[in-house]
């Protein structure tokens, strides 16, 4: 099957985000508990809180906003340099577990050498999703990256978009439209002239990526392999859970999205990225106007 677009999720498609997710948190938290003697039950309802009011479970500049922290220390600088190895902590960790799933670098680099256009589309905010991209070296491989806009970020960091992208164009999907939205994934593939028949989209959520791409009429692919850590990490999920950014809200779409979810079986499953080379006749794209 000739193939010259390919769309790919990226948390848990490219990269593990729930490793990279619970290992920086965990270990920060851990530092926190045991340097001001709070414990997780007055910590966590917080975090939740902050996590709620910016809409992402990364809010990067979660300690300062504490109010049990800011009663502790006085001021968001004392919190910083009280708990530096907490901070520091949580950055040793991300790094440790930030990479790439096997074989995705190797089939991105093919899939550019024959000229297939790159597309990334994520639900994560843009400024996390753009430090991955950037440390992860994506931004060598991805012709347009897809991402909501920030939650307001603090004044010296400017616009969250604002990395030196190698190759990447950043681009903001509407304020609000999320997967499995059929008609933003159609609205991706006009805006970069190229047609339906000629894209294949990648995904780890069934119910999301899987439903999304299928109701679009876009061939779609299952990355199974990024959904392991489902069955190995209940620990991290009972964190993820006590902190989650999810407001009442959100609990009732994510409802109507399982309700409403069609389940067709995806067209293709693959247990690496790499087999996508197997599946498809990847060629030159060229757009709709060349």
């Amino acid at each position: 099957m000739k193939k010259t677009v390919l769309i790919t999720d990226l948390d848990n498609t490219l990269f593990d985000w729930f490793s990279i997710w619970y290992a920086s948190n965990s270990a920060m938290f851990e530092k926190v508990y045991e340097i001001t003697g709070l414990s997780r039950e007055v910590i966590l309802p917080e975090v939740k809180k902050i996590h709620q009011e910016h809409g992402t479970a990364e809010y990067a500049f979660l300690l300062q906003k504490l109010p049990s922290l800011l009663e502790l220390y006085g001021s968001e600088e004392a919190i910083n340099q009280a708990l530096d190895s907490a901070i520091y902590a949580f950055r040793s960790a991300r790094k440790k577990y930030l990479y790439l799933y096997p074989s995705v670098e190797e089939t991105l680099k093919i899939l550019q050498d024959s000229g297939v256009l790159i597309i990334a589309y994520t639900e994560s905010k843009s400024y996390y999703t753009s430090y991955r991209l950037k440390k992860l070296g994506l931004d060598n491989y991805i012709d347009y990256l897809y991402s909501p806009p920030d939650h307001d970020l603090p004044e010296e960091l400017g616009n969250g978009t604002s990395f030196d992208f190698i190759r990447t164009e950043a681009r903001f999907t509407p304020e609000g439209e999320t997967k499995p939205n059929p008609q933003l994934l159609l609205d991706i593939i006009d805006s970069v002239g190229a047609s339906i028949e000629e894209c294949v989209y990648i995904g780890d959520s069934e119910m999301k990526d899987i439903d999304m791409a299928q109701r679009a009429g876009v061939t779609d692919v299952f990355a199974k392999y990024g959904t392991a850590h489902f069955d190995s990490n209940a620990e991290g999920y009972d964190l993820l859970r006590e902190v989650t950014h999810w407001t009442d809200t959100d609990v009732e779409r994510e409802k109507s999205i399982k309700d409403n979810y069609h389940q067709i079986p995806p067209k293709y499953t693959v247990l690496r990225f790499s087999e996508l080379l197997e599946l498809f006749d990847f060629q030159k794209f060229k757009g709709c106007n060349e």
